[in-house]
């Protein structure tokens, strides 16, 4: 038997006010879905534009610089973002197609660690004892543990015939559970001091019984932060492995890479780091916008006006 969800119930009405008084919140959540959308339906706006990410065409290159032919990288009608130095692929399809790749990646690792995190730091929270201790310890690990460089060595060494796409949600999702979990231990341990957990206790529900109809609902706010400000993280440090060469692998389109591409030719083709470095600042820029804004709607010390 559920005895209180004050907080659960309070998730949407929060929401719906963030959105309408926080004008920063409201362009975050419309950016959000507008690239959402774009990355949902990459196929067709390149269908659209006549033109995919993989198809090499030289004849949109300068025979002697191999720069893209034309002004502002090659921007026109036909290539509306411009073409790739060398290869001449098209960059408006590359940049869509980078959108599903870092949405794919960003949000399936967040749901990972946000997963890991909620229900780790529940069990450390409503245990306690040895249970509590030993997680703790561990996430103090995993804090202090270089996973950047750890990253680094896995993508370098993992053979490439395994999905690239799985790994990095699964190295990312994995390490970024332990932030999560205190965050949630401190909420639960606060919750489960609560008088409706103490009589689910007392009617004899199970642990998993409290924490799946007591606790959890009550974790909704918290949790909805904490994953719509981590997803842009995630986000960039997936662009930040493919700088570096250990992300997805070619021909994939990927931000991170066509940044790191583009570094080597900024001078000469600027509008090469423009498209997919405003991409990657919009969607890093819209997700903390949303998540600041729920915060401030959901922290209970804010005045509700």
């Amino acid at each position: 038997m559920q005895l209180s969800t004050p907080v659960a119930r309070s998730v949407p009405a929060a929401i719906r006010s963030v959105l309408a008084r926080d004008r920063w919140a409201l362009a975050g959540t419309v950016t959000v879905l507008v690239i959402g959308l774009v990355a949902i339906f990459a196929d067709v706006l390149t269908a659209i534009e006549g033109h995919d990410p993989y198809t090499y065409d030289a004849t949109a290159l300068d025979r002697e610089t191999g720069l893209p032919a034309g002004a502002f990288g090659g921007v026109s009608t036909e290539h509306w973002f411009g073409v790739e130095p060398l290869t001449g692929r098209d960059l408006f399809a590359i940049v869509v197609h980078g959108a599903r790749t870092s949405f794919l990646i960003g949000l399936a690792a967040t749901l990972v660690s946000i997963g890991l995190g909620v229900l780790i730091g529940a069990a450390a929270g409503y245990l306690g004892g040895w249970v509590d201790r030993i997680i703790t310890w561990g996430a103090d690990v995993f804090l202090g543990f270089p996973y950047l460089v750890f990253m680094i060595a896995i993508g370098a060494v993992v053979p490439v015939e395994f999905p690239r796409a799985l790994l990095l949600i699964v190295v990312i999702g994995f390490f970024g559970w332990p932030s999560t979990a205190r965050i949630v231990r401190a909420q639960v341990l606060t919750l489960k001091e609560r008088n409706f957990v103490k009589a689910a206790r007392v009617l004899g529900a199970s642990p998993w019984q409290v924490f799946r109809t007591e606790l959890l609902p009550n974790l909704w706010g918290p949790v909805l932060v904490m994953a719509t400000l981590s997803v842009p993280g995630k986000i960039g440090l997936e662009a930040a492995l493919s700088f570096l060469g250990v992300g997805v692998l070619p021909p994939t389109p990927s931000w991170g890479r066509s940044i790191s591409a583009a570094i080597d030719w900024v001078r000469v083709d600027p509008a090469y780091l423009l498209f997919p470095g405003l991409a990657l600042f919009a969607v890093t820029w819209a997700f903390n916008a949303v998540g600041d804004g729920l915060r401030d709607a959901l922290d209970p010390r804010s005045v509700t006006r």
